[in-house]
């Protein structure tokens, strides 16, 4: 009997060798797998497009570019950040270059541009950085998983903390003028207003604005502080002229990614206390994050922002994906399906998984701008665990409300 059961397992095992061995074989007479990237590497939001290009290349590299017994060939396009360009740039990965997946884009504008053309070419997509609400909301793509958060996921909670933990009652807001910035200062709005806080005015700015000086005496005396909406360059010459005009002395300032890493080193002591809610800080104390930070400050010579954090994090996604179907991304409907089932934890920002809108539930951290060892930092002051993109709220009632825009005005039910 028990030489029978031996010769069975000895066929069992080579019988799944033999299926294994051919399946590589397979893959490998398949050629590259090609992955598209589109950012910004030109334009006013270059250095957050670089940003991902580094995080992303950083995970590629750290498996020698290779997934499942095929090689990974990386082919990237610029968009500027400008929506028309990212939908030609697509164009020219997918029918040109013949790409089996995407990934990438960073302005909301592009992300929404090209959404129903992805969805249209069934072309398997993760956007890792890419925040508008309704792509995972009330027209969620369905060719897309997106890996990095949705625009007011990390304002709901930090309405909440404004009023609860900071006591503020009334605030003044400017914001970038576009769906990011709507649906992020409306996140923030609605569980402030909610508690019984009140936004006493929203001043919203072009997107290329570079000198803020004009909207800096409009703040209100009535205000106890100030929630900017603000990235790049118009953020890093918000801060430096908000002290200039003495306002910072006055009216504290709270954010979202107005000091994230890939702007903080060339801020000074004017970014000092301004805290803000986010999904990543390089300054989270877990293994995961310490070995990324290492990695990625050696490859990039620059701190980790929450834009690298969010490429590496989504490329690596993508690439457990394609090891569910073994590589077959020939396959684009099975693909799609391994990529909405992946589970990775060790992950530099903390705990993720996929709500069942594709959208990550995740820690958002109240972070604080401080010197430590003689540089600044987003130390964590609190986290929120768990937090969805639909907050506290149930998902079917939060839906039948329309997204955050530009005229969001709160009120009670």
């Amino acid at each position: 009997m028990k030489k029978r059961l031996y010769v069975a397992i000895w066929i069992v095992v080579t019988i799944s060798l033999i299926l294994l061995g051919s399946s590589v074989s397979q893959a490998q007479g398949k050629g590259p797998i090609k992955v598209g990237f589109i950012t910004a590497l030109s334009g006013p939001a270059a250095a957050n497009g670089k940003d991902m290009l580094s995080g992303l290349q950083l995970y590629l590299e750290e498996i020698g570019y290779q997934v499942a017994g095929r090689k990974i060939e990386l082919i990237t396009e610029d968009d500027e950040a400008l929506p028309t360009t990212a939908l030609t740039k697509a164009r020219k990965l997918v029918e040109k270059d013949g790409v089996h997946v995407m990934t990438g884009v960073l302005s909301t504008a592009s992300g929404y541009a090209l959404a129903p053309y992805l969805d249209s070419k069934e072309m398997p997509t993760t956007y890792p950085v890419v925040s508008g609400d309704d792509l995972t909301q009330r027209k969620p793509a369905k060719w897309i998983v997106r890996t990095g958060y949705s625009s007011s996921q990390p304002l709901h909670p930090f309405g909440e903390y404004a009023y609860k933990v900071l006591k503020y009652r009334n605030i003044d807001v400017i914001g970038l003028d576009y769906a990011f910035g709507w649906e992020a200062v409306g996140g923030f709005q609605r569980t402030f207003e909610e508690l019984g806080g009140k936004i006493l005015q929203k001043m919203w700015v072009p997107v290329t604005v570079t000198d803020l000086s004009p909207y800096l005496p409009q703040f209100s005396k009535k205000a106890d502080a100030v929630l900017a909406i603000l990235s790049g360059r118009s953020g890093m010459q918000f801060i430096k002229q908000y002290q200039d005009y003495g306002l910072k002395a006055k009216f504290p300032v709270l954010s979202l990614i107005l000091t994230d890493e890939h702007a903080l080193p060339s801020m000074g002591d004017e970014a000092l206390g301004i805290i803000s809610a986010l999904h990543y800080s390089e300054a989270l104390d877990n293994p995961a994050n310490k070995k990324f930070v290492k990695a990625f400050r050696e490859k990039a010579k620059k701190p980790a922002s929450c834009f690298s954090e969010g490429a590496y994090t989504g490329v690596r996604w993508l690439v457990e994906g394609i090891k569910a179907v073994n590589g077959d991304v020939e396959d684009r409907a099975k693909l799609l399906e391994a990529l909405k089932k992946v589970n990775i934890q060790n992950v530099p920002r903390g705990p993720m998984k996929l709500d069942a809108y594709m959208n990550p539930i995740q820690n958002i951290y109240i972070r604080k701008v401080e010197k430590v060892e003689g540089h600044l930092q987003n130390t964590i002051i609190h986290t929120y665990p768990n937090v969805s993109q639909f907050w506290t709220y149930k998902p079917e009632e939060f839906l039948k409300q329309p997204v955050y825009s530009r005229d969001y005005s709160f009120s009670k039910p």
